[in-house]
């Protein structure tokens, strides 16, 4: 008697959920082979005394019949399964990482040391818009099989595009920069100055061979050891958090009640700015697509859907939480101290240090390990980020490699320039660091209104298009960036541009910014169709 498998319809239960997980790990990640599985499962039969092949078969028949019972009715959505959300975890990983780096920290802390925690609030709904964002990102990319920039390169005319993939390319450039900073400056702190920073930026070069060898491990192992960097930001800053014992209750008010002075405006658009990241939303559309999904078969696709919004929801979650462990970390340290207005990402150690002590665990070197794995995942996946960019917009096969490279060298040769340069000046890359927050924030335009027009074509989603109430929210976070870029715009005028000639030279280069936005907007999206409602009301009047 075979008592390994005493009874075999038991077994089929037994294994439903495993043989189930094995197909679904075939069908979503390539490197499992539910095959392999069976054929195992076929020998193991025989050993424990199975009578014939044909028992044995009928044996597997019933497990694949299992299988195709439960996977393959295209017109029923499968039901919620923890495993299966399991296998969809890790893009959102990915995704998340762009909410916590070195510019975003930079942020933080900032905004944290000069408005205390009247910001929080700020924080919440940025991160709430950029949730939203991402999830329209990851619908563009499960639903057509694209990503962003190839979309971009298909519907948009060669100049358009061109401008596009510069515009994409300048919002990698100013991130990159910012992340290789940070990982730079984490470096000299844990190795107690022994690097100077333009040492530290090369040692970062090295990240593009990291993307590399992790995927020669495969898909989730890159992805494992993102979570695990994502996990040691959040166990570093929750211990500063813990250490700093901030006043509950200025905290939650600070998150529910909504303040906004004008001493804070820049700080409340560093925030806006680094947690709305145009590189981002090309990356999100690209990472989706590391699971296999049909795109003919509606419910595979909506399933899809379902757990990718899960699984953003849960890494912003967290990423917000970190974010928010920084900021209130610096508004208990140094909210209303003659160092609120002179703390950076440069300095910041020192002052922690002189702040909260040493103690057994040195809140020095846990802020430097948190800003280490912030700088050193936002690096890669900033490079992951321009490797897609520069795939899509532009359609050039270049061996993985030598894109990288490029990609690196795109961010690391003005990185080292400005290290060099400022690394002679205290304080001086702080200033960059806000600056370049800045810049990145006049760059999600460019992203944000290819994407919103992108969601809403039939002939792009079919039925996934986005429906009019959901179009108009996505339009009113375009219209929030506007506004914001307006006054930054305004700003850097009245207090940056002096002479006649630089004053022509910028209201010039504004000008052409301000028309490029109003062609995306007018060409083929939200705002043609209601430029077209008024033209007809015009003309209805006028007959």
């Amino acid at each position: 008697m075979n008592t390994f498998f005493p009874n075999k319809d038991e077994t089929v239960n037994n294994l439903k959920i495993h043989i189930e997980t094995s197909y679904e790990s075939n069908r979503l990640l390539p490197s499992n082979n539910v095959d392999s599985y069976l054929h195992d499962f076929e020998d193991i039969c025989y050993e424990e005394g199975e009578k014939d092949r044909e028992s044995s078969r009928t044996f597997e028949d019933q497990i694949y019949e299992v299988i195709e019972v439960e996977n393959y009715d295209d017109t029923q959505l499968p039901p919620f399964s923890w495993k299966k959300l399991w296998l969809f975890t890790g893009p959102g990983i990915l995704m998340s990482i762009a909410f916590l780096d070195p510019g975003n920290i930079e942020g933080d802390l900032q905004a944290g040391a000069i408005a205390g925690y009247s910001l929080l609030w700020l924080l919440l709904w940025s991160t709430i818009m950029g949730l939203l964002i991402q999830l329209l990102s990851a619908r563009v990319g499960v639903a057509t099989g694209k990503h962003l920039a190839e979309l971009c390169r298909e519907e948009y005319p060669t100049w358009a595009r061109i401008l596009l993939w510069i515009m994409a390319e300048v919002a990698v450039i100013s991130a990159d920069i910012q992340e290789v900073v940070g990982t730079a400056i984490a470096i000299q702190i844990l190795s107690n100055g022994f690097f100077p920073l333009w040492a530290s930026v090369v040692i970062t070069t090295a990240d593009c061979f990291v993307i590399f060898f992790l995927e020669s491990y495969g898909v989730r192992k890159m992805e494992a050891a993102f979570a695990i960097m994502v996990a040691t930001m959040a166990l570093s800053f929750a211990y500063m958090f813990v250490d700093a014992k901030p006043n509950g209750k200025d905290l939650l008010v600070g998150v529910i009640v909504p303040k906004l002075s004008s001493r804070s405006i820049q700080q409340a658009v560093g925030i806006f700015g680094c947690v709305i990241t145009p590189h981002n939303v090309f990356l999100h559309s690209a990472l989706v697509q590391s699971r296999k999904v049909d795109i003919n078969k509606t419910n595979q696709v909506q399933e899809a859907l379902n757990y990718f919004s899960i699984e953003s929801s849960i890494a912003l979650l967290i990423s917000f939480l970190i974010n928010l462990f920084v900021t209130t970390v610096f508004a208990k340290g140094f909210y209303g101290t003659n160092k609120a207005t002179i703390v950076g990402l440069e300095n910041a150690g020192q002052y922690l240090e002189e702040k909260y002590g040493g103690g057994f665990l040195p809140i020095l070197y846990i802020w430097g390990i948190g800003l280490l794995a912030a700088g050193q995942s936002s690096t890669i996946t900033g490079t992951y980020a321009g490797q897609f960019i520069m795939s899509g917009f532009l359609d050039i096969q270049l061996n993985e490699w030598l894109r990288a490279v490029i990609t690196r060298g795109f961010a690391i040769i003005p990185t080292m320039i400005l290290a060099i340069i400022f690394d002679t000046s205290d304080g001086a890359m702080d200033v960059m660091n806000e600056w370049l927050n800045v810049l990145q924030s006049t760059q999600i335009p460019f992203s944000l209104i290819p994407l919103f027009t992108m969601v809403a074509k039939d002939h792009v989603m079919g039925v996934f298009k986005i429906g009019p109430t959901l179009e108009k929210l996505a339009w009113l976070v375009v219209a929030i960036v506007m506004v914001i870029n307006s006054y930054v715009l305004l700003d850097f005028y009245n207090n940056m541009i002096n002479g006649l000639l630089s004053k022509l030279v910028f209201c010039m280069i504004s000008a052409a910014y301000i028309a490029f936005i109003i062609y995306l907007i007018v060409r083929e999206g939200f705002g043609s169709h209601y430029l077209s409602l008024l033209c007809k009301r015009s003309s209805e009047t006028q007959l």
